[in-house]
């Protein structure tokens, strides 16, 4: 199967009801071409919009190299950035970074910008989709150019280390003067310092200030709005963090060989390790939770009290229902994997598809991919549903009364209904995702015969 096609996890969309249902589902189905996949398309190239209805790649033709959105090539130039092109959040613009001889240029839908001698690895649009900054060198200099205008020129930028706030009306970025680090907001540079930890740049909730982990010597601080906090031997990629209400911040700090979670200054218990990327507030910022490793046990932990005790807890499974009332995560018992709600284990299965569990919008509802055997199964409030090959990109409609997932047959890539097969197609594209674009109409991104489909499903009521 081509790299760019989903070979695991994916293949024919199957429709329940997750909920009281009156009738069964009839599932209609009309698509839209995006085009031919050209010949020479690199697969790791591949963007998916957002929304699921645009692609775009990278073609090599002899000597050139090419952008193609939706079928229609671009300009030919002598190569593309690594990690572009890049879709802004509302899927509308294209962005990517192509060299014509020594130069560099950030192209937006087909338009050039400035040259440069190079440009920096991340294109990022803000939230709002209106604004792109990037990184450019300039002789032995480097600057953030935003919207077509360059900053200061610095000796260096921190790579992973640019975000724009919620609001998208400031930027941040790390940039380094001589042997010394520093935070540039709005062009205003920050306190300087040894180092800035990757992934820990962050706006607060507001969009008013930065938080970051800084070093100085061998020790670390989180940074709010310029103050540093109390020194620790490290903080965790991926934090601080902030509450929805933006009254919180939680990081994960390390002292010696034990490490605590710190929330609001205040650090807790020290544990022999804290799960990366396990930990989060709920919706209501009423809770905060975290996995937590013992000895040779990790343990869930809400507002502080432990859950039971498991050899490992799913990497990223650990989410709140919208409500913030109920907790769900993936857990490791020896070899068997199981799915635990409100600190109660589900039933053990071979294997729980990562991205599970998720819940309903109304928060009643929970489902997860489980493996028993050679065989895949949507669990759905606790009971297992029919069988497959392979199941992914499990979603509730936003009325929480049926829920979609994608599931293989065999060698085959269908949209079925009922378990009935309907149109079969070579494969859905890595990243496409199914969209519920109303209760009763969702989409997603397939191919057939080469050719890019939209493909819209609509789900009636058959009496």
């Amino acid at each position: 199967m081509p790299a760019f096609l989903r070979c695991f996890g994916w293949a024919a969309c199957c429709l329940w009801c997750a909920a009281v249902a009156q009738a069964d589902a009839a599932l209609n189905v009309r698509e839209h071409s995006l085009g031919t996949l050209l010949p020479g398309i690199i697969p790791a190239t591949l963007r998916i919009s957002a929304d699921s209805s645009h692609v775009a790649y990278v073609v090599r033709q002899g000597d050139k190299w090419l952008v193609v959105v939706d079928g229609k090539a671009g300009p030919a130039c002598d190569g593309i950035m690594d990690g572009t092109p890049v879709f802004s959040p509302d899927s509308q613009h294209v962005a990517y970074g192509a060299q014509q001889g020594e130069e560099w240029a950030v192209v937006v839908d087909d338009r050039p910008g400035t040259t440069y001698d190079g440009i920096g690895i991340g294109l990022l649009f803000s939230p709002d989709s209106q604004h792109l900054a990037h990184a450019v060198k300039q002789g032995n200099k480097w600057s953030l150019v935003v919207d077509g205008k360059p900053g200061a020129a610095y000796d260096g930028m921190g790579q992973g280390l640019l975000v724009f706030s919620p609001d998208s009306q400031h930027v941040a970025y790390a940039a380094q003067q001589g042997d010394k680090w520093l935070v540039v907001m709005d062009e205003k540079p920050g306190p300087a310092c040894d180092g800035i930890g990757k992934g820990t740049l962050i706006f607060t909730p507001e969009s008013q200030h930065v938080a970051y982990a800084a070093r100085e010597g061998d020790k670390h601080v989180v940074v709010v709005d310029g103050k540093p906090g109390p020194e620790y031997d490290g903080i965790m990629e991926g934090t601080p963090i902030f509450s929805p209400d933006r009254q919180h911040a939680a990081y994960v700090a390390k002292q010696g060989d034990k490490w605590s979670v710190v929330v609001d200054g205040k650090p807790g218990p020290t544990y022999d390790g804290i799960g990366i990327g396990l930990i989060l507030f709920s919706p209501d910022s009423q809770h905060v939770a975290f996995a937590a490793q013992q000895g040779d046990k990790w343990v869930v932990l809400v507002d502080g009290k432990p859950g039971p005790a498991f050899e490992g807890i799913g990497k990223g499974s650990l989410v709140f229902s919208p409500d913030g009332h109920r907790l769900a995560y993936a857990a490791r018992q020896g070899a068997r994997h199981l799915v635990v709600v409100n600190g109660n284990p589900g039933p053990a299965y071979d294997g729980i598809m990562e991205g599970t569990p998720v819940f309903s919008p109304d928060s009643q509802h929970v489902a997860y991919g489980a493996q028993q055997g050679d065989r895949w199964f949507v669990v759905e409030d606790g009971k297992p549903g029919l069988g497959c090959d392979g199941i992914g990109d499990l979603l509730f409609s936003p009325d929480s009364q049926r829920a979609a997932c994608a599931a293989r047959q065999g060698d085959k890539w269908l949209i079925m209904e009922d378990g009935e097969p309907g149109i079969a197609y070579d494969g859905f594209l890595k990243g496409c995702r199914l969209i519920f674009d109303s209760p009763s109409i969702l989409h997603t991104l397939t191919v057939r015969d080469n050719m890019v489909y939209r493909v819209e499903m609509t789900i009636s009521q058959t009496p």
